[in-house]
């Protein structure tokens, strides 16, 4: 079964700058969307958080394509994450959380997991 999720706005289109990324914040931590116009899908989400580093960076990294993979270049240690799938292209055996991500008028929502409140003792 899959867990709950909810379609949350994070920014807007203005809040976008072509081939690059910004940093939200979600219920479920630090997200970086990129805005890529001459792709189909042009909106990609992936987790903010560098998992080489542990650092929240991701959305500074440069955007690029690789044998037709869009991807983001960890400004850390120059790893490549796929946009589509999160996965790391120099070490199959790491990959980030993806978000689908779509436009809603002027707004940019992210599908993410609903936080549940922890049960209250008796």
């Amino acid at each position: 079964m899959k867990a709950p999720t909810n379609w949350v706005p994070v920014c807007t289109v203005d809040d976008l700058v072509a081939d690059s990324g910004i940093a939200v914040w979600t219920e479920d931590g630090p997200v970086s969307v990129f805005y890529l116009p001459n792709r189909l899908p042009a909106l990609f989400a992936v987790s903010h958080t560098d998992p080489f580093s542990g650092s929240n960076v991701l959305a500074r990294g440069i955007t690029g394509d690789i044998n037709g993979e869009p991807v983001v270049a960890s400004p850390i240690y120059k790893q490549h994450f796929s946009l589509r799938t999160g996965r790391c292209l120099e070490d199959e055996g790491v990959q980030i959380k993806v978000y689908p991500a779509l436009l809603d008028g002027n707004r940019i929502r992210l599908e993410v997991p609903v936080v549940q409140a922890a049960p209250v003792a008796a």
